[in-house]
């Protein structure tokens, strides 16, 4: 590969952008929620917990219905994750995860489309997944004007 001049600036230019991104005020959040998940002994507790949970859930999957523990641990199950889900550090870090993601989102879409309007960008968002406002899952057939 050929370093060009305009090769070298397109580098330089990513290289300004994440650096924008990495000083931008959802990623301070970011890694701050994450170091608060990381170093508080209750939320580590729920994780630990929930991760037990889920791998016993798994082994009861396996055998479905039939397991002898089936309802208890489905049930069980999902408290713990409820209680997980409710801590407010990690409430607090799905939130900052989420505007972060939204960003690169957002940057993604404008680097793709400033390419060709063809190219299609992949964000998990069904909001930029498609030009038209239902993006065809909503069922009606396209009455909603959409291009289902």
């Amino acid at each position: 590969m050929l370093a060009t001049i305009e090769r070298v600036q397109i580098l330089a230019l990513a290289d300004e952008l994440s650096k924008m991104v990495l000083q931008s005020e959802a990623a301070d959040e970011y890694r701050k929620y994450y170091f608060k998940i990381n170093n508080d002994k209750r939320t580590q507790e729920k994780i630990r917990e929930f991760v037990k949970m889920k791998e016993l859930y798994e082994e009861v999957q396996r055998f479905g219905r039939y397991h002898p523990d089936y309802k208890t641990i489905n049930v069980r199950t999902r408290e713990v994750k409820r209680e997980m889900d409710m801590d407010e550090n990690i409430a607090n870090f799905r939130k900052a995860e989420n505007a972060l993601q939204d960003i690169l989102d957002h940057i993604s879409v404008i680097v793709g489309k400033s390419v060709s309007q063809h190219i299609k960008v992949p964000t998990g968002n069904p909001f930029f997944d498609a030009n038209s406002s239902c993006s065809g899952g909503c069922g009606s057939g396209g009455g909603c004007s959409c291009s289902a």
